[in-house]
Formats: C-alpha cells, sequence, structure tokens
C-alpha cells in the first residue's frame, strides 16, 4: 500500500481551491465594475436630463434641439422602450397563435 504525504496532499488541495476562488474572484470584480457603471450611467442620464432642462429654460425649443440632434434622452428611451414593448406583445401573440409541439 502506497503512503499518502498529508502536507503534499493538502498542498494539492490547495492549489484547486486557490486556481477556483481566482475565478470566483474575477467574477466578483467583473459583476462589481458593471454595478459601477450602472452607477455612473444613471448619473450620466440624470446629468443629460438637468443639462435638456436647462437649454429648453434657456429658450431652445424642443425642435430646435433635435434638428441639433438633442433630442430629449427621456423621449428617446420611452420610444426605444415602447418599440421593444411592442415587439415582445407580437411575439406573445405569435406564440399563442402557433401550437407547439405538434
Amino acid at each position: 500500500m502506497a503512503t499518502l504525504d498529508i502536507e503534499q496532499t493538502r498542498n494539492q488541495a490547495r492549489a484547486l481551491l486557490d486556481s477556483r476562488i481566482e475565478s470566483v474572484t474575477a467574477l466578483v470584480k467583473t459583476r462589481q465594475r458593471i454595478t459601477d457603471l450602472k452607477e455612473q450611467l444613471a448619473e450620466a442620464e440624470r446629468d443629460d436630463k438637468r443639462a435638456y432642462v436647462r437649454a429648453t429654460k434657456d429658450g431652445w425649443s424642443p425642435e430646435e434641439l433635435k434638428k441639433l440632434g438633442l433630442e430629449s434622452g427621456a423621449a428617446s428611451r420611452r420610444r426605444k422602450a415602447a418599440s421593444r414593448s411592442a415587439d415582445d406583445n407580437s411575439a406573445a401573440r405569435t406564440e399563442s397563435i402557433t401550437p407547439a409541439n405538434q
């Protein structure tokens, strides 16, 4: 019967765990980066809204801003969400019309 070296076995086990810990550490860092970027985006969108409102208070009309390529950020987001929602609804209707597993 072969003799097992407990220290060697522990070191091998640690090496296996270390590689697993490294991958989960990388995952946590990536997820935190996503969270940070989402927060930065939300802050930038709030700043954009304030700047748009300021421009309209300074006399720029929404039509003039649109001609300059500066449409209201909130309006464009609503339209995209509405079209996405409409696409989802039409897909759901198609699925309900088409029998599954025939």
